[in-house]
C-alpha cells in the first residue's frame, strides 16, 4: 500500500494492494488532511473503502503489520484533538453526546456544546477569577502588610460576588441538562389488568410488553425508549399494584413503587371512574388516564383525568400531546447553556464553594489565604475545559467513545 500521498482535501480514487503479495484489496477513496488543519491537528489519511467484513479485515491486517501504525483506542482521535488544542474538554464531551443522541433535542444540545457554548461560558468565569487573582498577587508582591487593602477589596468584592452568583444560578437548574442528556423516565402505574401494558404498547407503537387477562403478568419493570416529539423518554411498564402472597410478585410491586417515586413523570392508569382520586397529584407531575374509555359514557370521566382506549386509539393523541408538554416543562430551553454531567456539577460546586469562602473572610483575610481560595476556584473551573489538572480524568472521558472517534 506504499505510495505517494494524494492531494490535500481532494477525494482521490486509488487501488489498494497488499505490498507483500501484490494482491488487490479494494478500490477506495483517499482523503489526506495535513497538519495542523485536521480534526486531530496531525497529518491524517482517511480511507473510504467498501464496507464489507472481508475488506475491513484485509485492510486491518495489512495496516496492522506496519510497525509505524497501531490500532486506535476508543476516543483516540478526539483525545488527540483535545491534546493538540483543537477542542476543549467540554467540546469533546459534546461530540460524545452527539454520537449517542437518539432524539432531535439531544442532538441540538450536543451540537451547541460541540460548538463551544459551554466552554466559552466557563472560560469567561475563569478569566474573571484569574483577573481578581492577578490583582491579589500583585498586591502580595508589593504590599508592606499582609492584610487586604480596603480599596482593593472594594474592587474585588463585586467581581467575585457576581461570578459566584452566576455559577450558583447555573447550578440551580433543576438538573434539566442531565435529564435531557439521559432522557426522562415516565412510570406507568396502576392496579393489575387496567391496561398498563396495552397503553405502553400503544404509546411505543409496537409490542414491547406482554398483554394477558391474567393479573400479575408483569413482574419486572419493562423499559422502552421512545421519541416524544423530539424529546428523549423511557416508558416504564411496572407491575400491577395489589395485595399478593406471591414473593416474586411482591418484589415486582416494590420495584414498581420505587421506580414510580424516582420517575420524572407518573402515568396512573385506571379503568373505572369510581377508582379515580386526585391524591398524590401534587407530588411531581402525575397524569391519570381512564383507560378503556370506549366502555364509559363521556359524562362519567372524572375531572382531571384523560379518557383513552389503548386498543381503539381513543384519546391517545391528546395523551401524547399532554405528555410532551409535561416533558418540555422538565427540560431546558433550546438556547440554554446546559449543565449535562456530574463532573461539571462537581467542579462548579467546588468553584462556587471556594468563592463563597473567599467572600466570607472578605477584606479581613490574610492576602495569601484569600488568594488561595480564589486560586482553588480558578482551578476547579479549569478542570471543566481541560485548562488545568485533567490528566486523571482523560481516560475516563474518552473511554466512552467508540473506536474510530
Amino acid at each position: 500500500m506504499a505510495g505517494r500521498l494524494p492531494p490535500a482535501r481532494r477525494a482521490t480514487l486509488a487501488a489498494l494492494h497488499d505490498e507483500h503479495s501484490g494482491s488487490l484489496i479494494d478500490q477506495a477513496l483517499l482523503l489526506y488532511f495535513p497538519a495542523p488543519d485536521s480534526f486531530t491537528g496531525e497529518d491524517c489519511l482517511e480511507i473510504q473503502h467498501h464496507g464489507s467484513i472481508a475488506v475491513a479485515r484485509l485492510l486491518a491486517d495489512v495496516l496492522g503489520a506496519m510497525p509505524e501504525l497501531q490500532p486506535a483506542e476508543p476516543g483516540e482521535f478526539t483525545k488527540r484533538a483535545f491534546l493538540n488544542g483543537k477542542l476543549d474538554l467540554t467540546q469533546a464531551e459534546g461530540l460524545a453526546d452527539l454520537i449517542e443522541a437518539s432524539t432531535a433535542a439531544q442532538a441540538r444540545a450536543a451540537l451547541r456544546q460541540l460548538a463551544g457554548a459551554q466552554g466559552r461560558l466557563y472560560d469567561g468565569w475563569r478569566e474573571d477569577i484569574l483577573q481578581a487573582l492577578a490583582m491579589l498577587e500583585a498586591e502580595i508582591d508589593f504590599a508592606a502588610e499582609e492584610e487586604v487593602p480596603e480599596a482593593l477589596w472594594h474592587t474585588l468584592a463585586p467581581r467575585l460576588t457576581e461570578t459566584a452568583a452566576a455559577i450558583r444560578c447555573h447550578l440551580d437548574d433543576g438538573h434539566k441538562g442531565e435529564r435531557l442528556r439521559t432522557g426522562l423516565d415516565i412510570a406507568v402505574i396502576g392496579a393489575p389488568n387496567v391496561g398498563k401494558s396495552s397503553l405502553v404498547n400503544a404509546l411505543a407503537r409496537r409490542d414491547v410488553a406482554i398483554v394477558t387477562a391474567m393479573p400479575g403478568t408483569t413482574r419486572d419493570i419493562i423499559e422502552v425508549a421512545i421519541d416524544l416529539e423530539g424529546l428523549p423518554v423511557t416508558l416504564l411498564d411496572t407491575a400491577g399494584l395489589r395485595d399478593s402472597d406471591d414473593p416474586i410478585e411482591l418484589e415486582g410491586i416494590a420495584r414498581a413503587k420505587a421506580r414510580a417515586k424516582a420517575a420524572d413523570i407518573r402515568l396512573r392508569v385506571v379503568d373505572d371512574p369510581g377508582t379515580f382520586n386526585s391524591r398524590g397529584l401534587e407530588h411531581g407531575p402525575t397524569l391519570t388516564v381512564l383507560n378503556k374509555a370506549d366502555l364509559w359514557a363521556p359524562a362519567s370521566v372524572p375531572e382531571g383525568a384523560l379518557a383513552v382506549s389503548a386498543t381503539s386509539g381513543i384519546g391517545l393523541g391528546e395523551l401524547w400531546s399532554r405528555l410532551a408538554r409535561e416533558a418540555r416543562a422538565l427540560l431546558p430551553s433550546e438556547d440554554a447553556v446546559l449543565l449535562t454531567r456530574v463532573r461539571h456539577r462537581s467542579a462548579l460546586s467546588d468553584a462556587e464553594a471556594a468563592l463563597t469562602r473567599a467572600m466570607a473572610v472578605g477584606g479581613a483575610a490574610d492576602l495569601g489565604l484569600l488568594a488561595e481560595e480564589i486560586r482553588l476556584a480558578a482551578r476547579a473551573i479549569g478542570r471543566l475545559t481541560g485548562a488545568f489538572g485533567v490528566e486523571d480524568i482523560l481516560d475516563r472521558v474518552f473511554a466512552t467513545f467508540c473506536i474510530g472517534k
